[in-house]
């Protein structure tokens, strides 16, 4: 059995795929610049060309992209975008005009000049991953399944607040299942206002080189993904209950675990965040007293407790007490370097970049029951039965 897991990120998109007949050590990885950082590099290359720009495509994520974008047009070079690729940069059309960007329909675009420079947007493009796979001797075609993770703010009603809108899907999904694989979806069955996640499916489906239809596409949040595949670490599985937060480059996101599931959660923006502040936030939520209001009025998103009882005791001396159950990951972890905490940084299966796919594979044994004899074989060590690359056929 094999399984493309794709995480993808505002830095990087972490590519691992996973074969069954070998242990996860082993299997084929890449770790390279993400889709946002793409177009980034191609959008200051325009600029400095002083070439005029093209953006067509699928909605997918913003943050280096607009920023490359909204200098182009503040450099007075035009740029154009569909509908569709406007919307990687704000729900509300006006808004993306207000950057200079002048969006226009497929049909303006085909009359655009010939020197203009078209850039499709997309998350997720399997042609360039089986491109770059294929250059080694890895082939992708006969995947059994795909999974891809993104993070999607979700496509809030006009005048309503992101932030919140983003919390309250969250607390939607643990209301009707209370466990991390509740942010996994079939591609058959993404919430419809999670248009990046929809946005993803697209690309899968209908692009050059596509997945086929009849192979299972598993869709997820970027951080959910994160949280459960650093609770893979053996070190992690260990402990009854705990508190894993995942440090990426623009939101922090913690959960709370134990026997009964998920017992509390927050998510903050981490520009926001310096080291006293995230400890402060993982102590509340630790004991029990972290609030909805005091995280959103900070300009994060939002927190929830489900479960009071405290995570941890703790001594009455705040430097140097021993603290234990916390555990980070994510791209910005070195953000907790120091802690008084004493953090344990998670390092699933001998990989901490790849800690969003472990994640991702995990969650697909629960979408995708029918083959979860063999990724839990694999998750738990009992897959592969130590079979060395070589001797696959």
């Amino acid at each position: 059995m094999r399984i493309l897991t794709v995480d993808i990120g505002t830095g990087t998109q972490d590519i691992f795929l996973y074969d069954s007949r070998l242990d996860l050590e082993n299997g084929f990885k890449l770790v390279v610049p993400s889709p946002t950082m793409i177009v980034h590099r191609k959008l200051r290359e325009a600029t400095r060309r002083r070439s005029p720009v093209l953006l067509t495509g699928v909605t997918m994520g913003g943050g280096p992209s607009q920023w490359a974008a909204e200098q182009h047009a503040r450099s007075g070079f035009a740029i154009y975008a569909t509908p569709d690729a406007a919307r990687s940069f704000n729900d509300d059309i006006q808004v993306v005009e207000q950057m200079g960007i002048r969006v226009i329909s497929q049909e303006e675009a085909l009359k655009l000049p010939g020197d203009v420079q078209h850039l499709e947007l997309r998350d997720f493009d399997f042609n360039a991953i089986s491109c770059a796979l294929s250059q080694f001797g890895v082939r992708l075609d006969g995947l059994d399944a795909v999974a891809v993770a993104v993070f999607d703010h979700g496509n809030a009603p006009a005048g309503y607040s992101d932030r919140q809108f983003r919390f309250d899907y969250l607390a939607q999904r643990l209301s009707e299942d209370n466990r991390l694989s509740a942010f996994a979806f079939p591609s058959t069955a993404i919430p419809p206002i999670m248009t990046r996640l929809q946005a993803v499916a697209c690309s899968a489906r209908e692009s050059k080189n596509a997945i086929p239809e009849k192979t299972p596409l598993v869709v997820m949040d970027t951080a959910p993904a994160a949280i459960l595949g650093a609770a893979l670490d053996p070190i992690v599985k260990r402990r009854e209950r705990k508190l894993i937060v995942n440090v990426g480059n623009f939101h922090t996101l913690a959960f709370r675990l134990g026997p009964s599931g998920i017992e509390g959660v927050f998510e903050h923006h981490t520009g926001l965040l310096n080291l006293p502040k995230l400890e402060q936030l993982l102590l509340a939520l630790a004991d029990g007293t972290l609030t909805h209001q005091s995280v959103f009025d900070d300009h994060g998103h939002g927190a929830l407790v489900y479960h009071r009882e405290p995570l941890m005791i703790l001594p009455e001396n705040k430097p140097g007490r021993s603290v234990t159950g916390i555990v980070v990951t994510g791209p910005r972890r070195s953000l907790m370097d120091g802690s008084y905490l004493n953090p344990y940084f998670a390092v699933p299966y001998g990989d901490m970049m790849l800690t969003g796919c472990f994640g991702l594979l995990a969650a697909a044994a629960d979408v995708l029951p029918e083959f979860s004899g063999h990724i839990h074989a694999s998750l738990e060590g009992r897959g592969g039965s130590g079979t060395p690359p070589w001797e696959l056929d």
